[in-house]
């Protein structure tokens, strides 16, 4: 979307090389090409599990979530990647669906076991749309470790992202919990457990596994213990997410977002804590910059590129408090610009 707007500055220099922005305009049409094969394949692979008949509350927002894998690297020779990680965000999705809106507490807690302990027989006894969950998350992990074999650390790879689903769903029991229980936690009870229930780690794997990064090193940095520049991505996602979506989700029974966190333990008013957390997120953004600096001779620049722009993203998204995600209205002229018209030549 940026490089139409340079284009089209560019092309209204006077003095601006035609055949260069000719060239600009059909590297981005044909680019626009792979973008939409990616984002066929994942409807194709969602009609095929039928999660619109069998998860019923499952919210289909294929184009809308293909700009995570988008934004976290959109060079021609990561779309292995992009056609991966674009089934996993909307599994994410439904995953937190199925936490926050449809599943008892009961029900959750076996569905957490299954996933934790990677074991189906969990969910015998639950509703079918647990089981398509489930089996969608073990096809997405198959095809990860299918596609990431060359590197040779398929076994080390399957245990990172075991433990990071395992790390994943956890998060989201406390808070299906909390909710239950009627429980409003601290700020920073809230943030502690936010960290680790948006899926960074599981991504950021998938990008280590499927980018030619999975090395032991790197694969132990991100999985060992989640390093501080992606607990700090998680938490500008999580909050600028409860900036833009806790009116919405006041409307209906849903966990406490970080806004009434926030006003719980600070006794603070509404716009007291917006202003509270927007200074936690500029925090949040000192330590990945500072983090950034530190690791760019350790960890390949594009693991720490795609962590970083996990962030970015979520700021695009829930910009001005609004949840673009929720209300697709405000995302169709970005789909557009990005998947649908081509640049006149």
């Amino acid at each position: 979307m940026r490089a139409r707007s340079y284009m089209s500055f560019y092309e209204e220099a006077h003095l601006h090389d035609k055949v260069l922005l000719n060239f600009a305009k059909l590297d981005f049409n044909m680019m626009q090409e792979c973008y939409k094969k990616e984002v066929g394949n994942t409807t194709k692979w969602w009609r095929k599990l039928e999660f619109g008949k069998k998860v019923p509350y499952a919210r289909e927002r294929i184009a809308e979530l293909y700009f995570w894998p988008f934004a976290m690297n959109s060079e021609p020779k990561y779309s292995t990647f992009r056609g991966v990680m674009a089934k996993l965000t909307q599994w994410t999705t439904i995953l937190d669906d199925t936490y926050d809106g449809y599943g008892t507490i009961e029900e959750l807690e076996l569905f957490t076991q299954a996933i934790q302990r990677w074991d189906a027989s969990y969910t015998e006894s639950l509703p079918e749309c647990f089981k398509v969950v489930f089996n969608a998350m073990m096809e997405l992990c198959d095809e990860i470790i299918e596609l990431s074999a060359v590197s040779g650390e398929s076994n080390l790879i399957l245990q990172s992202v075991k433990e990071a689903l395992s790390h994943y769903v956890k998060g989201y029991i406390v808070e299906a919990k909390w909710c239950h229980e009627g429980y409003v936690p601290t700020y920073d009870e809230y943030k502690a457990n936010a960290a680790s229930n948006l899926g960074y780690q599981l991504f950021a794997i998938t990008f280590i596994a499927l980018g030619e990064f999975a090395t032991k090193e790197t694969l132990n940095w991100i999985s060992n213990n989640i390093p501080l520049i992606l607990q700090a991505s998680s938490l500008v996602a999580r909050l600028t997410n409860d900036l833009g979506s806790h009116k919405f989700e006041r409307q209906r029974e849903h966990v406490a977002s970080a806004v009434e966190c926030c006003m719980k333990q600070y006794g603070f008013s509404q716009e007291h804590a917006y202003e509270f957390i927007k200074k936690d997120i500029n925090n949040c953004w000192k330590d990945m910059n500072e983090e950034y600096l530190k690791l760019v001779e350790d960890i390949p620049r594009p693991v720490l590129d795609c962590i970083v722009n996990m962030a970015r993203i979520c700021e695009f998204l829930y910009e001005n408090r609004e949840d673009k995600i929720t209300n697709c209205a405000l995302f169709n002229d970005h789909i557009v610009a990005l998947l649908l018209d081509p640049v006149v030549v």
